[in-house]
């Protein structure tokens, strides 16, 4: 898998924000009347989405093709996927996420830096360079996935912010912590504890893959696909991708990640999607494909997810131990 950019692109190579469902237009085609059906909340407008982040999303650079797959539709991708914070059933976080407020937002950045400080999240995405748009597969630890189109920001360049320095060997992150707006966080039946955190080595999360998202399918991030920012890690399962980050930590030392907490022989650090290594409790030999048109196919998992170019950063490390 290959980011090219936009020197290295054909009018037919990028995708056009035209082809990704427009909530905006389709609310007013409807004269207000809410699409979701099913599921409440899916194309609902929760917050007032600061005019920062319309524009920026508006504007974003549409200049990395990363898959040639068949975009699954928006529908399924805000309407079925995990946040536990809102709720532990597939379709809680779009049904329980309408009172979580995302705006303003900031991020503190503390560890092993030399500008450390809390900081707003505008002047964050637009120090890092111009937003663009990467379209990625997603692949779910309970061997499902999708394909969908993401606008961010390298993490790598992001993270340059902050002059890490040399002592800055993991990065850690955390989610918000708001037990009032995330009914998952304060419920008596959580097994998980919170706030929710994560981490990679610094050479991982350098890598040019690595991708915080502020929007998907042309608009800014849903709720409960982890409004206002996100973490993107293609070559990892899902759960590695936190969500609703609101502090990043770099640190010597390994962090701390909620899921190898909760089950260390389920869930390990590195979370690197390998069909050889199975979970537990199924095999991940192969996944449910959610596709466009809302088609579901069963298709053979691919080492990394098929992103390949990742493999020199575990040169010589037994994956079937560091899984």
């Amino acid at each position: 898998m290959l980011i090219r950019h936009a020197s290295d692109l054909t009018e037919n190579d990028v995708t056009p924000k035209s082809a990704f469902v427009n909530r905006r237009q389709i609310i007013q085609a409807a004269g207000g009347i809410a699409l979701a059906g099913a599921v409440p909340g899916v194309f609902a407008e929760s917050q007032s989405v600061p005019s920062w982040l319309n524009q920026t999303v508006d504007q974003t650079v549409f200049r990395s093709v990363t898959t040639d797959e068949g975009i699954t539709d928006r529908a399924d991708a805000t309407s079925y996927n995990n946040f536990y914070e809102f709720g532990t059933g597939k379709g809680d976080p779009a049904r329980h996420s309408g009172d979580f407020n995302p705006y303003p937002w900031e991020i503190t950045v503390d560890g092993e830096c030399t500008k450390p400080g809390t900081f707003d999240l505008a002047p964050l995405i637009s120090g890092a360079s111009a937003s663009e748009e990467r379209i990625y597969r997603l692949r779910c630890v309970e061997a499902w996935s999708m394909v969908i189109p993401w606008i961010g920001v390298e993490l790598g360049k992001l993270l340059q912010q902050f002059e890490p320095t040399s002592d800055a060997r993991y990065v850690a992150f955390e989610t918000i912590e708001r037990p009032d707006e995330m009914r998952g966080q304060r419920s008596r039946f959580s097994f998980i504890d919170y706030p929710y955190v994560e981490g990679l080595r610094m050479d991982e999360a350098m890598h040019p893959l690595a991708f915080m998202a502020i929007g998907m399918y042309g608009e800014p991030l849903p709720n409960q696909n982890g409004a206002p920012i996100r973490l993107l890690l293609p070559w990892k399962y899902g759960f590695k991708s936190i969500k609703s980050v609101s502090r990043i930590s770099f640190v010597r030392e390994m962090p701390p990640t909620t899921w190898n907490l909760s089950a260390a022989n389920e869930y390990g650090f590195y979370a690197n999607v390998n069909p050889e290594v199975d979970h537990p409790r199924w095999s991940q030999a192969s996944e449910r494909r959610i596709g466009a048109n809302g088609d579901v196919d069963r298709i053979e998992t691919r080492m990394f997810n098929g992103y390949d170019e990742v493999a020199p950063l575990y040169a010589g490390m037994d994956l079937r131990k560091f899984f």
